[in-house]
């Protein structure tokens, strides 16, 4: 696993959020959900994105923008349209005063909107929980990334056109795996652009060495590395090493490897049949006490406390 496949590894949807907006205009949709990450491919038509302290910014048919949370903000057919409709967390959606919408915009499996002939169309994922290390990765985002067409094509919005509204078995695992390709080949796209000032461990995949140690610490991170193993795993001295590390990374190899083991504990505590210490010698920890003592220095919270508060949300 290479550095940048260990940290596209999340967000791993189930059963996500999805569905199918056709509006005609006049239309605008304030979005209060708080979800980690959104995505809307624009099948049809156009539309703004609008934060309450920035510049809308217009979305093109066929391009797609991605929202990191939790801060809200407007989809709509026109800046200076007055929002109509709140989105609020799993979707509920109701108007500006408290009425609910749930069955009056309903078009059928995964639709929602005006009519099926609406003359805007976007298709929309969302996260309603990320992990750590989903949230190791989203922090290297800006809050709102808008691929546009002419830089990039992917053919996987023609399939999730087809599939969102289609209520076959397994389907939403169907479309949760789908969701996660699209998020994936999205953002690896984006960090490709020079604007995007992709995060120092993206761009320090490609150095013959730092690239070398980074793979090494993502593919077995329970070994326990030191900086020397790793120089000479590298090939270059230890020295070299922690110099060009923390240059292109922006911290120390043994720093790195501590956020990736407590990233990697903090997901894998979300799973159900999990325990502390099973999880501590998957990271890389001798015992559920040296692996507590480390999550709740970073954390402010223990292992437990953090699987409770995963739990409830």
């Amino acid at each position: 696993m290479d550095s940048i496949a260990g940290l596209l590894d999340s967000p791993r949807a189930h059963g996500a959020f999805m569905m199918r907006a056709i509006l005609e205009p006049p239309w605008a949709v304030r979005i209060v959900d708080r979800a980690p990450l959104c995505i809307v491919a624009q099948a049809r038509g156009t539309a703004w994105v609008t934060y309450d302290d920035a510049e809308p910014v217009r979305v093109e048919e066929g391009e797609i923008a991605i929202m990191r949370g939790p801060d809200p903000y407007v989809f709509s057919d026109d800046p200076a349209t007055e929002p109509q409709a709140l989105i609020h967390p799993g979707g509920r959606c109701e108007t500006p005063d408290g009425q609910s919408l749930a069955g009056e915009m309903d078009l059928g499996v995964r639709t929602w909107g005006h009519s099926g002939e609406g003359s805007a169309m976007m298709l929309i994922g969302s996260y309603e929980n990320t992990g750590e290390i989903g949230a190791r990765l989203l922090d290297a985002l800006p809050r709102l990334v808008v691929l546009r067409r002419d830089t990039w094509d992917c053919p996987l919005l023609p399939l999730l056109g087809e599939e969102i509204a289609r209520d076959d078995p397994a389907q939403e695992v169907v479309l949760d795996r789908l969701l996660d390709l699209l998020v994936v080949a999205a953002l690896r796209a984006w960090f490709a652009r020079p604007e995007a000032r992709a995060p120092g461990w993206y761009r320090a995949q490609g150095d013959p060495v730092v690239g070398r140690a980074l793979k090494l610490l993502h593919n077995n991170p329970a070994h326990p590395w030191t900086v020397a193993e790793l120089a000479v795993r590298a090939g270059v001295s230890r020295a070299a090493l922690a110099r060009r590390f923390a240059e292109l990374v922006g911290e120390p190899p043994m720093t790195y490897l501590t956020g990736w083991r407590l990233a990697l504990a903090a997901d894998l505590l979300r799973e159900p049949d999990a325990t502390v210490g099973a999880v501590a010698r998957r990271v890389g920890y001798g015992s559920p006490f040296a692996l507590s003592t480390a999550f709740k220095r970073v954390h402010g919270v223990s292992p437990q406390e953090h699987r409770l508060a995963a739990a409830g949300a």
